[in-house]
């Protein structure tokens, strides 16, 4: 004889409505029909040795999407199923031809509770089918929870997540790659690098799990040579990553390209390049004032993280610069330092603002230190349209930047000007340029009203000898 497996909820119509051929298949199989019930173990009413899968054990390993859902047996194996009620459907599954008589001919099934938003996570981790590797820390009870991550080092000096295997599986969910994926080894101390511990230190920097396609993304990047992390982070000079995003992603998980987007107030902003950071720290072991030796530091060494104003598609973004594609998601990586404004409110052709911006890109790193470090150009978008209406594009605008910076060596070799600082002596008789070739970059972010771009200068170890932007595709679920 046929065995059976039925799995049913009381809170579902169509379980209901069927209880009367729960009754009868119960008649004719007895112990060959094993009923399980998601919610409550008193239905079926009449049956007896009703099976408590309010656990979900038996739904989640016989991956049950739909209640009613009616298993066939041979042996111990699954031989088929089907779900929801469908009376034709049933007679024959079950050799039955008067199976259901008086019921309607057909009425659709429920969700299983195993459907229920994030119980995938939770069932993984309740019977340990979750494939988490990292080594779970018991607190006394007394323990503050918050308290024991600062006390642990975790902590970029600020309050952090703690990361439950829960939400440490669920951030994991964000992505297709598998847990214990290396992904490299993390700067300054080398230490090998999962997915999985990416996915800790996302869940403790806030990042949801849709950001943690651009986490993987940056940590792809920062990994890259051109990028020298380990030098960044033993440098005494100020910089730290700064992480362009450009795409469709940036809509897609709500980053913020306009109003105060290097500011506060936008968690993927906010968390994702908080995420590298710890990374950096907890991982890699660089932890300031040990192996980070900024003097001064600046306070994107907490995050900072934004997105580029995309929206004028006349306009190159940074990453088709790199030489993506505009359909493409995309992160760089700058090695860079704090935010120096450019206030030009009278300029209204492209010429004027591009010598105004020139004059204030000179005291990148300073006035008198040429081809050291590199630099982005924040254009906000009132600035970008003075351009875009004098027939400007990015390329001549970058062109116009570096005519106006080459400066004669003689102006600017050390004790010029009665100013110790300067280039070499040897640099007197030359025509030099603020930066090197690929030393430059533009990207558009803002609000639309306010004529204030500004400046993100580099390291002062720019270009082969030191540090070089980097951009990494960014591979979403």
């Amino acid at each position: 004889m046929k065995s059976y497996a039925l799995v049913v909820k009381k809170d579902c119509p169509t379980c209901a409505l069927i209880e009367p051929v729960i009754s009868q298949l119960s008649e004719l199989h007895g112990s060959d029909l094993q009923v399980y019930t998601q919610d409550d173990p008193s239905f079926p009413e009449g049956i007896s040795d009703v099976k408590d899968d309010s656990q979900l054990e038996f739904s989640y390993r016989n991956n049950i999407e739909v209640v009613p859902t009616l298993i066939e047996l041979d042996g111990a194996e699954e031989h088929s199923r089907i779900y929801g009620w469908d009376k034709k459907q049933w007679q024959e599954f079950t050799g039955l031809e008067e199976l259901g008589d008086g019921l309607v001919d057909f009425k659709p099934g429920c969700g299983s509770k195993t459907q229920d938003p994030g119980m995938d996570e939770i069932l993984a981790l309740r019977f340990g089918t979750s494939k988490l590797q990292a080594r779970e820390l018991s607190l006394a009870e007394s323990e503050d929870i918050m308290e024991a991550c600062f006390d642990r080092g975790w902590s970029d000096g600020l309050p952090v997540i703690p990361p439950t295997p829960l939400r440490v599986l669920k951030m994991l969910n964000g992505c297709d790659r598998e847990a214990d994926e290396i992904i490299g080894n993390i700067p300054p101390d080398n230490a090998p690098c999962s997915i999985e511990k990416l996915a800790i230190n996302a869940v403790m920097a806030g990042c949801k799990p849709e950001y943690f396609p651009v986490v993987i993304a940056s940590v792809e990047a920062a990994l890259q040579d051109r990028f020298c992390m380990h030098g960044l982070l033993c440098t005494t000079y100020f910089s730290s990553p700064v992480l362009i995003v450009n795409g469709p992603i940036v809509k897609q998980i709500g980053m913020n390209s306009g109003m105060n987007a290097l500011g506060q107030g936008n968690r993927a902003n906010a968390t994702i390049g908080r995420a590298l950071q710890l990374i950096i720290r907890n991982v890699g072991g660089g932890v300031p004032g040990k192996i980070d030796r900024a003097a001064m530091g600046n306070p994107g060494k907490y995050t900072y993280c934004f997105a580029e104003d995309e929206s004028d598609e006349n306009w190159n973004s940074l990453a088709m610069d790199r030489g993506f594609q505009r359909q493409e998601s995309v992160i760089s990586l700058f090695a860079g330092d704090g935010l120096q404004p450019i206030l030009d409110q009278q300029s209204r052709s492209p010429e004027s603002l591009a010598k105004s911006m020139a004059q204030s890109l000179r005291s990148v790193a300073n006035c008198k230190l040429f081809g050291l470090a590199d630099a982005i150009l924040v254009v906000c978008p009132e600035h970008r349209r003075v351009f875009m209406e004098g027939n400007w594009s990015k390329e001549n605008l970058k062109d116009a930047l570096y005519n106006e910076l080459i400066t004669p060596g003689s102006e600017v070799i050390r004790g010029a000007d009665g100013i110790a600082e300067g280039m070499p002596a040897k640099f007197s008789d030359k025509q030099l340029n603020k930066f090197r070739d690929d030393g430059l970059h533009i990207v558009t972010v803002g609000g639309t009203a306010g004529m204030f771009s500004a400046i993100i200068g580099g390291w002062v170890a720019s270009g082969e000898r030191g540090s070089q932007i980097v951009s990494q595709k960014i591979c979403s679920v």
